[in-house]
C-alpha cells in the first residue's frame, strides 16, 4: 500500500457514520443530576433497572439500557455537577469518553448540544489507540460508531488531522528520524496534491547553518522540509514546527530521565503537520505553507558545543550558552526563510521549554504574538473547541537576558527566570515582515487519560488555530 494511503487512519473516518447510513443508531443520554435523569424518557423496565444500578448521573459513571429479548436500547453516561469555572466541562467534550464506554455499534447523542461538530470531534479523539506495535491491534470494527448529524460535517477532517499528529508524535525515535518525518510530509502531499522540497545535509550549510549545527553529530541528516499548497493569491498561512526527533540535549546531556519522552521533541512538526491536513482536507481558501527544520540532537564528536558562535540564516550571529536549547536555533533559521515572503499569518509550534510547563502545565499551552486582535481570536478559539491555550507576553524588558559579549546574541538566558519568555523573545527576532505572529510553546504530550484522548502524544494549539482560520479564510 502506497505510503500516502497508510498515513491517514482509515479507523478515524470510520468512527463517524453519515446520516444516511443505513444501520440503526442507538441513544446516549449525558446526565448530570436527578433533574436530568427524569427527562430522559425511559420505560418502566429501564427505570427500575438504573435505579438498581444506582446510577444518579455521577461523573465517570455509565450503565447501558435494556432493550426488548434482552437487546441493548441505548446508554446514560454521567456528567456530575456542571462546573462554571471548568471551560473544558461540557458535555460536548465528555463524549469523548464513550467510544471506550460502549459495545460497539452505532450510536447518537439524543438531547440537545451546543456544538454538535465539537462531540462528535471528542468521540473521535477519545478513540484514539496507538497500535503500532501492538501484534494484536484490532481495527474499526470493534469501535463504537457515532452517527453524525448534519453540524458535524467538518469533524472527519479534524479528527484525521489530530490523528496522524499523534502517530508521529508516538513513534519512537528508531522509527522517526528527520528522514521519517520528510517521508511523512511528502505521503500528506501526495494525498492533497501538495508540493514537497527538501534540503538536507551539507546542503544546509549555505543557507541554514543553525539546522545543520544542530543536527550535523546525527548519522541521520538534518533537513529543511517545505511543504506548499493553495491557490495563488490567497492570504497566506505559514506554519513552521519544531523537528527534532530526538533530543539527547548534546553536549549539554540531559538526564536520562529527561530523555524518557523526547521522541514527544518533533510534536511541534506533528502539530503543523496536523493543522496542514485539517486546512487541505477542508479546501481552506490560503495559500498554505509549512516549513520543518527536521535534525536529531546528538552526542559525538562534531557536536556542537557551549561557547561555540553560529551564523544563522538572517546573518545575526548566536553564542551557544547551551546545546539543550536547540529548537529555538533550528526554528531561527526556518522563521528567517518564512518571513522573507512576508507572509499574512506566520505561526510557529514547538515543545521548545520546560518553564512554560513549570508555569501553567502540560495542558495550557503558553502562546506569545504582539497583536492584540490575534491573541484575542487565538484566546476564543481554544476555548471553543476545547483546545485551551493562554497568551503570555512578549516581555522586551527581557531582552536584555540574551545579551551576549562575543556574538549579536546567546541562545539563552544566564539566569533561571522567564525561559519561556526569553525563548519566545529569541524567535521574535527573526521575524520582521510577517504581517502577524503567533508562536506556540507546546509540551506535545498528555501525561494522563482523557476525554479527548489517552496518555500520548498531543498536537496542542492545532485544532484552536484551524478553528479560528477556517472561519476567517473558509
Amino acid at each position: 500500500m502506497p505510503a500516502s494511503e497508510k498515513l491517514i487512519a482509515p479507523e478515524a473516518a470510520a468512527l463517524l457514520a453519515a446520516p444516511e447510513d443505513g444501520a440503526k443508531s442507538l441513544p446516549v443520554w449525558l446526565v448530570r443530576d436527578a433533574e436530568g435523569l427524569a427527562a430522559v424518557p425511559l420505560d418502566g423496565a429501564q427505570k427500575a433497572w438504573v435505579e438498581a444500578q444506582g446510577f444518579k448521573g455521577t461523573a465517570r459513571k455509565h450503565v447501558l439500557l435494556p432493550g426488548e429479548n434482552g437487546s441493548l436500547a441505548g446508554a446514560l453516561v454521567g456528567l456530575g455537577p456542571a462546573s462554571a469555572r471548568d471551560p473544558m466541562d461540557r458535555p460536548e467534550i465528555a463524549s469523548g469518553t464513550l467510544p471506550a464506554l460502549l459495545p460497539p455499534g452505532v450510536y447518537h447523542l439524543a438531547g440537545a448540544l451546543d456544538d454538535v461538530e465539537l462531540a462528535a470531534v471528542a468521540w473521535g479523539l477519545g478513540a484514539y489507540r496507538f497500535r503500532r506495535y501492538k501484534t494484536s491491534a484490532g481495527g474499526s470494527e470493534g469501535l463504537a460508531r457515532l452517527r453524525m448529524s448534519a453540524g458535524g460535517s467538518g469533524a472527519a477532517a479534524i479528527i484525521e488531522g489530530v490523528w496522524l499528529g499523534r502517530d508521529l508524535i508516538n513513534t519512537p525515535a528508531s522509527d522517526m528520524g528527520p528522514q521519517e518525518l520528510e517521508d511523512a510530509a511528502r505521503a500528506l502531499a501526495a494525498v492533497h496534491g501538495a508540493q514537497v522540497s527538501c534540503i538536507a545535509g551539507d546542503d544546509l550549510l549555505t543557507n541554514f547553518p543553525m539546522i545543520h549545527a544542530v543536527g550535523r553529530a546525527s548519522d541521520r541528516a538534518p533537513r529543511l522540509i517545505d511543504l506548499s499548497w493553495g491557490r495563488a493569491g490567497a492570504a497566506s498561512v505559514t506554519l513552521v514546527g519544531k523537528g527534532i526527533c530526538f533530543d539527547t540535549g548534546g553536549l549539554d546531556l540531559k538526564p536520562a530521565s529527561a530523555m524518557l519522552i523526547m521522541k514527544k521533541d518533533m510534536g511541534g512538526a506533528a502539530a503543523a503537520l496536523a493543522l496542514a491536513h485539517m486546512i487541505m482536507a477542508s479546501k481552506l481558501n490560503v495559500r498554505l505553507r509549512v516549513l520543518i527544520p527536521a535534525a536529531e540532537n546528538s552526542v559525538a564528536g562534531n557536536a556542537f558545543r557551549p561557547g561555540d558562535v553560529l551564523k544563522s540564516r538572517a546573518g545575526k550571529t548566536v553564542e551557544i550558552g547551551n546545546t539543550d536549547a536547540e529548537g529555538r536555533l533550528v526554528l531561527a533559521d526556518a522563521l528567517a526563510l518564512a518571513d522573507e515572503e512576508k507572509p499574512d499569518t506566520l505561526v510557529s509550534f514547538a515543545t521548545l521549554t520546560g518553564a512554560a510547563r513549570v508555569a501553567l502545565g502540560p495542558e495550557l499551552p503558553p502562546f506569545y504574538t504582539d497583536d492584540e486582535a490575534f491573541a484575542a481570536e487565538i484566546s476564543a478559539a481554544g476555548n471553543r473547541v476545547g483546545d485551551p491555550v493562554w497568551r503570555m507576553p512578549f516581555w522586551s524588558s527581557y531582552e536584555t537576558n540574551l545579551d551576549s559579549q562575543v556574538a549579536d546574541m546567546n541562545n539563552v538566558s544566564e539566569g533561571p527566570f522567564a525561559g519561556s519568555v526569553t525563548a519566545a523573545l529569541f524567535l521574535r527576532r527573526f521575524v520582521k515582515q510577517a504581517r502577524r505572529f503567533a508562536h506556540f510553546d507546546i509540551y506535545g504530550w498528555r501525561p494522563a487519560p482523557k476525554p479527548l484522548g489517552p496518555k500520548g502524544g498531543e498536537v496542542q494549539a492545532a485544532r484552536a488555530l484551524f478553528d479560528l482560520l477556517r472561519k476567517s479564510r473558509g
